[in-house]
């Protein structure tokens, strides 16, 4: 599958390519959708670059990076409609300075993203968000334990360590019958989202497989092996997901969903082969979503639509919402149901907005009504795929 897995890279950073905007010695990538510069999506393209070779881009990127850096050794996460500091960015991009640490070094960047990170550590493994959204979403928890004991690899922290490895039992603790949560409290949403998610549950794996990598505990090896089992069930025989056992609306049927689950079944599949099946399925399906770069979310035809009106339902009723609620959830999944089936390259907003006028929501992102090539899942799946690529080539 590595070669596969490999093709597939090249293909989407040669892509991803075609949106980089160079200005002396520095580059950075504008999201041919929305116009905006994301420090995620730099980052994990870097790491992807890094990893593939492409150390002239890579050095290039970086250099966008470091200049975005906030005061506090913070980056900003960057939405439509949001721009605010936050732990989970600034693991993103900390992991990428690492991953490109032994091409050039950037200890002071880094310190300053450690202590910036280590402060958002709330309760034992409970890491914030950020300022806005403050519920213990425990694949952020994962993804700051995650640059956490890469850092304490490099450069020998106990300090970090011990955090990432806080990060990891918080996770593990609130697991669910295999499943990962979204949330274990309410913070400041309206309800609290402890729903299983097929998104989230491959994201929380995947950085709680880089954990793993440095940390070696047994009790966490057996958490994703548990994790892995859940997955698999919820995946059909041709390699697309149940998405109606999937009950977080806003990553129903999301495009990157098919690249995390890879990488998290081929990694434990180092300890039961039967998950190389899985991985090698999920391969299939992301191949399937990819038009120039991935899709956001997950191609459909109009065939199947009547049939995902009875899984949506199911879908809807996932969770412990007051009836108002349930139904809001199956107005979305129904909205999104018809959304993945209709494609363009720009993006149509005027429902969604019209939508969120009448029910007074105040999104940070946009939803349209079609589904379109997207940069930020296409960042999130080259992340994943050139890691795996490597660590498979390690282990």
């Amino acid at each position: 599958m590595n070669q596969t897995c490999s093709q597939i890279t090249k293909g989407l950073l040669d892509e991803v390519k075609k949106s980089l905007i160079t200005e002396g010695d520095t580059a950075y990538i504008v999201d041919p959708v929305y116009g905006i510069v994301r420090n995620r999506v730099n980052a994990e393209v870097v790491k992807a670059l890094i990893r593939t070779g492409d150390q002239k881009t890579a050095k290039m990127i970086i250099s966008h990076i470091m200049n975005a850096q906030n005061d506090d050794g913070s980056w900003n996460e960057i939405h439509v409609n949001y721009n605010q500091p936050s732990a989970l960015i600034t693991s993103f991009v900390g992991e990428a300075l690492l991953t490109a640490h032994p091409l050039c070094p950037q200890d002071e960047v880094l310190a300053k993203a450690r202590d910036y990170v280590l402060s958002k550590e709330m309760k034992p493994g409970y890491f914030l968000k950020s300022e806005v959204y403050n519920a213990d979403h425990l694949n952020v928890d994962a993804s700051c334990g995650a640059f956490l004991a890469e850092y304490a690899e490099i450069f020998s922290d106990e300090e970090c360590l011990a955090a990432a490895r806080r990060a990891a039992k918080n996770v593990c603790d609130h697991q669910v019958n295999g499943y990962y949560p979204y949330a274990t409290d309410k913070g400041n949403y309206p309800y609290t989202f402890d729903v299983p998610c097929i998104h989230y549950q491959g994201v929380t794996m995947y950085y709680l497989a880089k954990i793993q990598e440095i940390i070696d505990e047994p009790w966490l090896k057996q958490s994703l092996l548990d994790a892995a089992e859940w997955l698999a069930e919820v995946q059909n025989p041709d390699g697309h997901f149940d998405w109606s056992k999937s009950g977080l609306m806003f990553a129903y049927y999301l495009g990157g969903a098919a690249g995390f689950a890879y990488s998290s079944f081929d990694y434990v599949s180092q300890w039961d082969a039967k998950f190389t099946q899985n991985a090698s399925l999920s391969i299939d399906v992301l191949k399937s979503n990819i038009r120039g770069i991935v899709l956001r979310w997950e191609d459909g035809n109009w065939r199947s639509f009547v049939p995902s009106v009875l899984s949506t339902t199911h879908t809807a009723s996932l969770g412990t919402f007051p009836y108002s609620h349930r139904i809001f959830r199956y107005g979305y999944g129904m909205y999104r149901q018809a959304a993945r089936r209709r494609f363009d390259t720009e993006v149509n907003d005027r429902v969604f907005a019209i939508l969120s006028g009448l029910l007074r929501i105040n999104a940070s992102t946009v939803e349209p009504f079609n589904n379109f090539p997207d940069m930020f899942m296409t960042s999130e799946v080259l992340d994943c795929l050139s890691w795996s690529t490597i660590n498979g080539d390690n282990q």
